[in-house]
């Protein structure tokens, strides 16, 4: 008994379109293969990247948040010390703003961004404190668009450049001066002005450190909303200096 493999076919060897459309055909299934593999190596490789720079963003924003521990805490202390015996019950509201404060920044350690209320509460504890050290030589007005608390912000970023303006402004004032917190909402854009008395001086410092400041918060603002954030600092009249910051509306 003969057993045919049929392995060799003259009809197929002998005939040249056969032989071209079946090189044409393993061809393109290869060429169509190599196309989804460096497809997938390419978006695999894209996506390592993305993680790797979402990493690295990560640990610049905790570098620049983890620079930005609070002063003034030592003013306070002094400040409610002074207050206990005369007048305890100012001293025990002031230690529940300290208290506030020092909660707040424990757990805006572990966020990049937090509620606009949040941020603003931060705020108004930190100048209740600063009043008792500057007493009459220290005002504060706020005109905040309601709107504003459906924005996220970048966590001790308002409250460190009102600070800045104490510091560098109202606190080289014999008479003192004014600190004013101002918000619009407009096209879906949150504007925050920081105005206090004094004059803007260029070495671009907070809290006297060098590396942290103006150039800090232009960081923050670039790493969280990219080209959609803005920042700049000006002098108004010679007497006051203007911080304006505008931020995107970041959804879910």
């Amino acid at each position: 008994v003969s057993i045919s493999l049929q392995l060799y076919r003259e009809q197929i060897v002998g005939n040249i379109e056969i032989i071209a459309s079946g090189i044409f055909y393993y061809a393109f299934i290869f060429f169509l293969w190599s196309v989804l593999y460096f497809v997938y190596n390419y978006f695999e490789s894209y996506n390592k990247s993305l993680k790797l720079e979402a990493s690295i963003k990560e640990i610049e924003l905790s570098n620049l948040k983890s620079q930005l521990n609070p002063h003034f805490i030592f003013n306070a202390l002094n400040s409610i010390r002074a207050l206990v015996d005369e007048n305890p019950a100012k001293s025990k509201q002031a230690i529940n703003q300290l208290s506030n404060i020092l909660r707040n920044s424990l757990v805006t350690e572990k966020r990049s961004l937090t509620s606009f209320d949040d941020e603003m509460k931060m705020v108004k504890d930190y100048l209740g404190l600063e009043s008792i050290r500057f007493e009459e030589r220290l005002k504060t007005e706020f005109d905040i668009d309601p709107e504003s608390a459906t924005f996220m912000v970048p966590p001790l970023m308002i409250q460190t450049l009102v600070e800045n303006g104490i510091k560098h402004g109202i606190s080289k004032l014999t008479e003192g001066g004014i600190v004013q917190v101002k918000t619009r909402v407009i096209e879906d854009h949150l504007k925050i002005y920081i105005r206090n008395s004094g004059r803007f001086q260029t070495r671009g410092r907070i809290n006297g450190s060098p590396g942290l400041g103006l150039e800090n918060t232009r960081q923050r603002l670039k790493l969280i909303y990219g080209d959609e954030a803005s920042f700049r600092i000006l002098t108004e009249n010679d007497t006051f200096v203007v911080t304006e910051i505008t931020i995107p509306h970041l959804y879910n």
